[in-house]
């Protein structure tokens, strides 16, 4: 039975009735769906081969022509350059689902501690370095935009924790570039590689490493961008 509880004092609003939760027939179909996604799995999982070949030859025949040294950057941005760009999209669409339900909430300005921003004073200049150090270092070793692009964005996200806020300009067309930015040049530029008789994002050897800094820079704004957007939980 739903909750009809509402107040007896006079001149209050009676309270809406609560609704009923799923009845004993509806979680046991939840139970065996959860069930059959569980054997589905598990049943995938267990009739993996014990030892599986992977493509680490074949990569590595091929990562001289890929422009960079690393061998998970090489895959990510030149042999499988699709994933990554639809890995992006995917999270530029997340924000636009996040914007189109509320707006910020900035109605007020929260208390900044005292403590936590004379730390993000000497955080904040170290984890942009972090993440400048991460971006350039995806060429050779571990590293790369996704990489740098979460450390740039937790410190947007102290920035705020600490009661700073994007001046009002940067609020606008700024931002949007910012969060688009990524896909637009991971897209320019595999569309300028057609243009010269190659498929999309196979990119000529010789110019490789620098189109791929080019836009791991790029992703790199843009994932910032977006995960410290996120944090606010709507749109500006």
């Amino acid at each position: 039975m739903p909750d009809t509880r509402s107040t007896s004092v006079p001149g209050t609003v009676r309270a809406r009735a609560l609704p009923a939760g799923p009845g004993p027939t509806a979680r046991l179909i939840l139970l065996l769906l959860l069930a059959a996604v569980l054997v589905g799995l598990a049943t995938a999982v267990l009739s993996l081969p014990p030892v599986a070949p992977g493509l680490g030859a074949v990569v590595t025949e091929h990562l001289p022509a890929s422009g960079v040294e690393h061998p998970v950057t090489a895959v990510l941005l030149n042999f499988r350059g699709y994933d990554t760009l639809l890995e992006l999209a995917v999270l530029w669409l997340a924000l636009l689902a996040v914007w189109s339900l509320t707006p910020a909430p900035l109605a007020h300005e929260p208390t900044a501690n005292p403590m936590l921003a004379a730390l993000n004073q000497l955080l904040a200049p170290l984890m942009i370095l972090v993440a400048g150090y991460l971006l350039w270092n995806g060429g050779h070793a571990p590293g790369g935009a996704f990489q740098a692009g979460a450390v740039l964005g937790a410190t947007g996200v102290l920035l705020h924790l600490s009661g700073r806020r994007l001046p009002r300009a940067v609020d606008g067309w700024p931002l949007r570039l910012a969060l688009l930015l990524g896909v637009a040049l991971f897209s320019l530029i595999g569309l300028a590689v057609m243009a010269g008789g190659a498929p999309f994002l196979t990119y000529p050897p010789a110019s490789a490493g620098g189109l791929i800094l080019a836009i791991e820079a790029a992703a790199t704004l843009s994932i910032a961008a977006t995960l410290a957007a996120l944090f606010l939980g709507g749109r500006p």
